[in-house]
């Protein structure tokens, strides 16, 4: 045969097959949200509301760099950053209010949480309830997440607003449809109004007043038998830039009936009654259900600052979504004599220790509660075998 054959041009040797083809996962991203910088660990992500991701990353986002898996010199390459639309005093807000209610139900390094104290209900040891296990609803106490989770109910408002100036006032648009610098002022007083009404319920409640609606009227009574006071006001509310929107949250502990004293010097009691309503709202964990409304009030502004007063209708779209978020917390496999309070025994911490030394080496392995009994979850540097 030809040395010219095609047959005698074919390698006789198979190339190389790629020795590090697993994606690497993220274990931290860094996020740029209208020029403020984030540096987020991949668990706190993991755990916002939906709701919230939602609106970080409309377009999904892949916690996993294929780029990165295929490069020898990953480690050298620059930390990717994700441009993020949304209002970073928010996403603060967000962050610390999770962070806090975590320290407090799961605890610290140094400092148990409310969980350590409430164990004997998820064990369901005798005399954990006066009526047994039914007290929980159906299922055992374990099969109840409201006992080994914090709860934490998520209600976000979308607002825009339309303002429409008096016919014999100087408001106006030219011929392109551009808003005079009247206009503009009128739309101006109408966002600053707007932010001043900075409690939750008020616009509802009116809505219920004005039609009689007593799914409204259930929703608010459910809302504020959960964690709300009818008189709450949004945990944050600002004015999106270049829009006629205001983007508002609140964020509240839900009520599931487990009550500690001060300094848990007593046994936790447990309102069962409060835990049937509470165990409603699982039906919004991980599904947010939205709701809409148009609301039109005539606003009259005094004169004030040297300007004249001024009138004008305001309507405003609402959306609102209603969403339970569920916080989780991923154990490291480090010794803490709080390990017990999540169910944690010496016996299964040693045995994922020993998983870590030998067959997962390179990993760090992290215990979920979701998860029985242990998972690994993400790829980091040095091991713990290390």
């Amino acid at each position: 045969m030809s040395s010219s054959s095609p047959i005698t041009q074919v390698s006789q040797h198979a190339p190389p097959a790629h020795s590090n083809l697993q994606p690497q996962l993220l274990t931290r991203l860094f996020l740029d949200l209208r020029g403020r910088r984030f540096e987020v660990d991949r668990e706190t992500i993991m755990n916002l509301p939906e709701s919230v991701l939602l609106c970080l990353f409309p377009n999904g986002l892949v916690l996993s760099r294929q780029s990165v898996a295929l490069s020898d010199g990953g480690d050298d390459e620059d930390d990717e950053v994700y441009g993020v639309d949304f209002d970073p005093d928010c996403f603060q807000y967000v962050l610390t209010f999770f962070r806090t209610a975590s320290e407090a139900f799961y605890g610290t390094a140094t400092t148990p949480g409310l969980l350590a104290f409430q164990q004997h209900l998820l064990d369901g040891s005798p005399g954990s309830s006066p009526a047994g296990t039914a007290d929980f609803g159906t299922g055992a106490p374990a099969q109840n997440p409201l006992l080994s989770k914090q709860a934490i109910i998520v209600l976000r408002e979308e607002l825009e607003y339309f303002t429409i100036p008096p016919k014999d006032g100087a408001a106006a648009t030219d011929a392109n449809g551009i808003a005079n610098e009247h206009l503009l002022d009128v739309k101006r007083d109408g966002g600053a109004y707007l932010m001043e009404k900075r409690n939750i319920f008020t616009a509802l409640q009116r809505n219920v007043n004005k039609e009689n609606n007593v799914a409204e009227q259930h929703l608010i009574d459910m809302l504020c038998m959960s964690g709300f006071n009818r008189d709450d006001v949004w945990g944050f509310r600002a004015l999106e830039p270049s829009r006629s929107c205001i983007s508002s949250i609140a964020l509240v502990l839900l009520k599931t009936g487990i009550n500690h004293t001060a300094g848990n010097t007593k046994p936790v009691d447990v309102d069962y009654t409060q835990m049937a309503t509470a165990q409603k709202l699982l039906l919004f964990w991980r599904k947010p259900a939205r709701k809409c409304w148009w609301d039109g009030i005539e606003v009259d502004l005094p004169a004030q600052d040297g300007r004249s007063s001024r009138q004008f209708k305001l309507w405003a779209r609402r959306v609102w979504t209603l969403e339970l978020s569920l916080v989780r917390l991923v154990y490291p496999l480090l010794p803490s004599p709080y390990a017990p309070a999540a169910g944690l025994t010496s016996a299964v911490v040693a045995h994922i220790l020993v998983l870590c030394c030998s067959p997962w080496n390179g990993y760090h392995a992290f215990v979920d509660v979701d998860l029985i009994p242990f998972t690994i979850i993400c790829r980091s540097a040095p091991s713990l075998a290390d």
